[in-house]
């Protein structure tokens, strides 16, 4: 239904201070399209694409790519999905937008707007990125919501705070109870705690330590309010995969 998760949508009314940040940080800036009339910029590490949008945007935005988004458009409206924006027409770029029910914005679009990032770019001083976070009132309700849209619940955790965590069209998705959490955010598990705080101690990064989420030993702010949230590992732990085969590995 989603298409193909495409980058995490913020606004900004400074792309150079942005795109510093990030750059400061080891992101890559990637090579957009022209399909767009805003100014606007991409950067990636490699997993996690960040659009960089010089305009006015409903709120950060999950967004996505969706070749045949007209006949989509009009199988989720029959199946009673309330759109903030929709914009349809042979002769302009596709695009629509709609709010989950804690009012986190999911953007769909007909076509990719830059270029993906080589398969070598490497992480960035963050570490592995490997959650986008949603705050929600209600994360069991909040999950019947993204269920048709995302259907392959990846983990999930009832304490001390609910949090379920799905695979939304390719992109790593939690949605979180925590009280902690004021808007969408990025969470990276980071093996080098000293490069951060060189870079924060060269550059003068907004950040906080032990910000109260999840037990992230940090979070960096970036000029457009992002916030990456740094932890030692994933907080919902590590998957393992057990062979229930029997049989005895060779050596």
């Amino acid at each position: 239904m989603l298409g193909r998760f495409l980058e995490f949508s913020v606004q900004t009314s400074n792309i150079i201070d942005s795109l510093g940040f990030y750059r400061l940080l080891g992101f890559h800036e990637l090579e957009i399209g022209d399909v767009l009339s805003h100014k606007y910029a991409v950067v990636s590490d490699g997993e996690l694409c960040i659009g960089l949008h010089d305009r006015s945007l409903e709120g950060p935005a999950l967004t996505f790519v969706h070749q045949d988004l007209a006949h989509e458009a009009r199988s989720m409206s029959d199946h009673g999905f309330d759109f903030k924006y929709l914009q349809l027409d042979e002769d302009a770029f596709n695009e629509l937008g709609f709010p989950d029910v804690d009012g986190n914005m999911i953007s769909m679009i007909e076509a990719r707007t830059f270029s993906p990032p080589d398969e070598d770019t490497d992480s960035s001083l963050c570490g592995r990125w490997f959650e986008l976070t949603l705050p929600v009132k209600d994360a069991l309700r909040a999950g019947r919501f993204w269920a048709p849209l995302a259907p392959e619940l990846l983990r999930m955790r009832e304490e001390p705070t609910t949090h379920m965590r799905f695979n939304a069209a390719g992109m790593s998705l939690g949605l979180s109870e925590s009280i902690a959490l004021e808007g969408p955010s990025l969470c990276f598990r980071c093996d080098d705690k000293e490069a951060v705080w060189i870079a924060i101690a060269k550059h003068g990064f907004t950040h906080h330590e032990f910000p109260g989420f999840e037990g992230a030993f940090m979070v960096l702010q970036a000029p457009e309010g992002t916030m990456l949230y740094l932890f030692d590992e994933d907080f919902l732990g590590e998957l393992y995969e057990v062979d229930e085969s029997g049989e005895v590995p060779e050596e």
